[in-house]
């Protein structure tokens, strides 16, 4: 492999037409100069410079390889550019993968603060499911994922990706409004075990969801009236009456026409987190989770917390 200082010398002796301007621009001596031509031309294996005695000249080969050195310096500087960019948190660029409802405001929030005071970060949201998005956060296209995990399905993370813990988000109850349920403080899911429900499509070797696993520690099997992984769905069919529903709180929030309760339950609640890779060196990483824990402490947690006790 050719060296780049060497490269750098042809490209000065090429640009001044001698030795001696080429020394003086590159600060080295006139013997130093004729050493790395040297050099250079034995390891090409061709003649790069004609010299003369009152001149000197490259051949074809050393303007041709003089053009390519100046691409290749060029490539290099703007590595450099990039690395420099990416060694601060106020420009390059950052990759975020977010499941849907931490759309609906814990990434809105995070993301108007980090884009406030990095304006100079180029930013990149890919949308899906924490299992689906992994595999993109271990091969490096993505530097953050904002994942959770419930008690009653626990995953566990691959080598080489740490989970940074957010805060602990509260399962609901979801009911039409005037149900009667609703007339209590906080329910049982088996309060309810008649009621059609609606629920997600869940995961796991069986299939189940998250209120199936819940209804089985509390002795009852729910009728599913209908599945969805979109919480708008879920609570619009509440709305209108078709069902009950367990719903996370990120998943409720700014939902109106429904009655929401705080349900009984030790492990009926998601652990809300941020996956990285703790060898990731782009500093945007740290700067962007130290935004989600400002939201979550000024504004979604509390909201979250707040329609708990609706």
């Amino acid at each position: 492999m050719l060296a780049t200082h060497r490269l750098r010398v042809l490209l000065e002796v090429h640009r001044a037409g001698s030795i001696a301007g080429a020394a003086r621009e590159l600060r080295l001596s006139p013997s130093a100069v004729s050493h790395q031509l040297a050099r250079l031309e034995q390891e090409t294996g061709v003649g790069l410079v004609e010299r003369g005695a009152q001149s000197l000249r490259l051949t074809t080969a050393g303007r041709r390889l003089a053009g390519r050195a100046q691409e290749v310096l060029d490539l290099l500087r703007a590595a450099e550019k990039d690395l420099l960019a990416q060694a601060r948190a106020d420009s390059g660029q950052l990759s975020i993968g977010f499941f849907a409802s931490a759309g609906y405001r814990l990434l809105p929030t995070a993301l108007g603060r980090f884009a406030g005071r990095h304006p100079g970060v180029e930013l990149d949201l890919e949308e899906g499911q924490p299992h689906e998005l992994l595999p993109a956060l271990e091969r490096g296209d993505i530097d953050l994922l904002v994942v959770f995990e419930h008690p009653l399905d626990p995953w566990q993370a691959p080598v080489g990706v740490e989970v940074v813990p957010l805060f602990d988000e509260p399962q609901l109850v979801v009911l039409p409004p005037g149900h009667p349920a609703a007339r209590r403080d906080r329910l049982r899911l088996a309060d309810l075990a008649a009621e059609p429900w609606i629920t997600t499509y869940g995961t796991g070797t069986p299939v189940l969801s998250v209120l199936e696993r819940a209804a089985a520690l509390e002795g009852f099997t729910p009728r599913i009236r209908c599945r969805s992984d979109h919480y708008e769905v879920t609570i619009g069919l509440v709305r209108a009456g078709l069902g009950v529903a367990l719903v996370p709180g990120l998943g409720v929030q700014g939902a109106t026409g429904v009655e929401l309760r705080p349900v009984r339950g030790e492990r009926l609640h998601r652990r809300i987190g941020v996956a990285v890779r703790p060898t990731n060196p782009n500093p945007a990483v740290r700067a962007f989770i130290a935004c989600l824990r400002e939201a979550v402490i000024t504004g979604v947690a509390g909201a979250t917390a707040g329609a708990a006790g609706r």
